[in-house]
């Protein structure tokens, strides 16, 4: 899994930096959280592609959303047919929709508006996207990327041992199913390890610290958690919605999780955040302030 930071400032761009989004890569997916103005030239620059099945929102405020209606065109005008999901939290569709007509001509291509709510994971084959509720001005949500349990390790020499010949007999014991051999009923508990474990991705978006972030992102691989201010300005923090980066860490500390990437960064901090990364260090150590273009692989845990 890859995650590539396509903007990683708040509420403008900076010199150095786009408005709020990122990009996941999932054995040949490609998914989009957040698009902010700006976000197809990032695109271009970080090399992502512009393949996106769908975009998730995590608020429509104008720096989370507003690059969605050039995408959209810019799709329209490489002569894209495969339709696209835009998934945004319920009861903002028709600001969402209103967005996109804003850039006149209808693209040839298929655009579905749907409105999703914490809790209600959005199923795919191996895998499922889990909004959760955040503590944001108006509506709002944050996505955890959650893999299934994959098949335990399959034991090529037990299985030679017990005299099973290699090819779909194999498949069907590393897939769960019993076979039978000379007569004899092959299990596959026989020759097939435990269970591992999948992947799990956390994304915030805008929001103060919550303990329903905490309980999306227990033992994460990776949260990528909101950090607009430093303490030095934590009263604003609270007035305005947002988290400092010593709350984002200490969100990560008590999940559990492997990593903690920072982004959305006032512009305050935007073109020096590593006061912010050390305010988060102090309390998680494996912490990284993102930046735009920053590419993280989220690897499996017994790779």
């Amino acid at each position: 899994m890859r995650i590539t930071f396509l903007g990683t400032a708040a509420a403008r761009p900076t010199v150095s930096r786009n408005v709020s989004s990122l990009t996941v890569q999932r054995e040949g997916e490609l998914m989009m959280f957040d698009c902010g103005e700006g976000t197809q030239r990032q695109m271009m620059r970080f090399g992502t592609g512009f393949n996106v099945r769908d975009i998730f929102f995590t608020h429509l405020h104008a720096d989370h959303f507003l690059g969605v209606t050039g995408l959209l065109r810019t799709m329209g005008l490489q002569d894209r047919m495969e339709p696209i999901d835009l998934w945004t939290p319920g009861g903002t569709e028709s600001l969402l929709r209103q967005a996109i007509e804003l850039g006149g001509d209808r693209v040839a291509f298929e655009v579905n508006i749907r409105g999703i709510e914490a809790d209600q994971p959005i199923s795919r084959d191996l895998y499922d996207i889990v909004p959760f509720r955040t503590s944001h001005k108006g509506r709002s949500v944050g996505y955890a990327i959650v893999e299934h349990e994959r098949p335990g390790r399959f034991d090529p020499e037990t299985a030679r041992r017990l005299g099973i010949p290699e090819g779909p007999l194999w498949g069907k014991l590393h897939h769960g199913e019993a076979v039978e051999i000379d007569g004899r009923r092959v299990g596959p508990e026989k020759v097939v390890g435990p269970s591992r474990p999948g992947r799990r991705v956390v994304y915030t978006g805008d929001t103060r610290p919550d303990a329903s972030i905490r309980n999306a992102a227990q033992g994460a691989d990776l949260l990528i958690h909101e950090a607009t201010f430093g303490m030095d300005e934590a009263d604003r923090a609270v007035a305005t919605g947002h988290s400092t980066a010593r709350q984002a860490a200490e969100v990560a500390r008590e999940a559990g999780v492997l990593r903690l990437a920072l982004t959305h960064f006032s512009p305050r901090y935007a073109d020096d955040p590593r006061a912010l990364e050390r305010e988060a260090r102090s309390v998680f150590a494996e912490t990284t302030a993102a930046f735009d273009g920053l590419v993280l692989e989220v690897p499996y845990r017994d790779a």
